[in-house]
């Protein structure tokens, strides 16, 4: 029954999918889940918290040599005292009984 140039109407049917369909409504449901599931993780789950710079106490015979010998022994203590110096902010290679430095951390 076409009526002024249009075409009959058609009786609903049911969207039947192939096999090949179903795969991809499968897939884009897990993506879609997966996805809800990375943006619900909470930032906790992600990255453990820093931890804090080694540091030490500058005991009675101690210099910047020996403390990086003993905390990094390598074949070059220089550039571990220097990354003490730096971190530190020494401006020489004095350091005192009792104070605190901070050490850097191991590559």
């Amino acid at each position: 029954m076409a009526t002024m140039g249009y075409p009959a109407r058609r009786s609903r049917q049911a969207v039947r999918l192939t096999r090949r369909g179903r795969l991809v409504v499968l897939i884009l449901l897990f993506l879609l889940v997966g996805g809800g599931a990375v943006l619900a993780a909470s930032a906790g789950d992600a990255a453990s918290p820093p931890r804090p710079a080694p540091s030490v106490v500058v005991r009675p015979g101690d210099t910047l040599w020996s403390i990086a010998a003993r905390y990094d022994p390598g074949p070059d203590p220089f550039r571990v005292i220097e990354e003490i110096r730096r971190l530190n902010r020494l401006p020489g290679y004095t350091i005192e009984v009792g104070q605190l430095l901070t050490l850097p951390r191991h590559r």
